[in-house]
């Protein structure tokens, strides 16, 4: 039985306080031992948020990272201090960050690599454009960007990553994969992934991001293949959150 995350990726929103006030409702929340729960927030609001969920069981993470420890890159946040910030995953390659900044395949490995090295957990994302998914190029997609991403992962170091598998077509626009759609290309992941490093596939934590809300949770957590959620907009609203988060297995 895999474990599941609930990781909300809070992006450009909620300055420090905003935060902070979020945070202290989080802290309240019961103990899920069957579950992890994860928030990352902008860089500026990383260090007050880990401080406040400290002993709490719920992770904070990063939303990108500059793969190098130290040095002239204007603008750029590195993984030691991202570490020493509190940050306990890192989001590596969200698809905004390769379709608006550009990012490439080896760039994205840069960093993956990174935050291994600096003992943080990598959530690799993995997903196709809508053009890319209209012309049946999702597998072929995902698996390039597979491949690549870990290029610089050893065997054991696999057993540490999770990945998230996000649609670029259903990330804000109120589109998403169907569960049956998002299992299909999650059974995809693992066995690219059981070819790559064996049997170690069966236990990596595969997520799904997309348009996720409280009315279609239940259905996507019921997939076989899906270990948890990575969640945008949703994640914002604590009400909505927090149902995310109290999902339930539907049979």
């Amino acid at each position: 039985m895999i474990k599941p995350i609930i990781a909300g990726n809070w992006k450009m929103y909620k300055t420090p306080k905003e935060a902070e006030d979020f945070a202290l409702k989080l802290k309240k929340l019961p103990v899920y031992g069957d579950r992890d729960i994860l928030v990352c927030p902008p860089f500026t609001a990383i260090s007050c948020v880990s401080r406040i969920l400290a002993d709490t069981g719920i992770y904070v993470g990063a939303q990108n990272v500059f793969p190098a420890k130290e040095g002239a890159f204007t603008g750029e946040v590195s993984p030691l201090m991202l570490k020493d910030a509190g940050a306990q995953f890192v989001i590596c390659g969200h698809s905004e960050r390769r379709q608006i900044f550009k990012e490439t395949d080896d760039f994205v490995s840069e960093k993956v690599k990174a935050v291994i090295e600096y003992d943080m957990i990598p959530i690799l994302c993995v997903g196709e454009t809508l053009q890319e998914n209209e012309n049946g190029e999702t597998f072929s997609v995902v698996r390039r960007q597979l491949e690549q991403g870990l290029k610089n992962v050893s065997s054991d170091m696999i057993k540490n990553i999770v990945i998230a598998y996000e649609p670029v077509w259903a990330i804000g626009t109120g589109k998403n994969a169907t569960p049956q759609q998002a299992n299909e290309v999650h059974t995809f992941i693992r066995s690219v992934i059981q070819k790559m490093y064996g049997d170690v596939a069966s236990s990596i934590r595969i997520l799904y991001g997309g348009s996720v809300k409280p009315d279609n949770i239940d259905s996507l957590m019921a997939e076989r293949e899906i270990n948890g959620v990575l969640v945008g907009g949703a994640s914002l609203i604590f009400e909505s959150f927090t149902r995310i988060v109290d999902f339930n297995k539907l049979m």
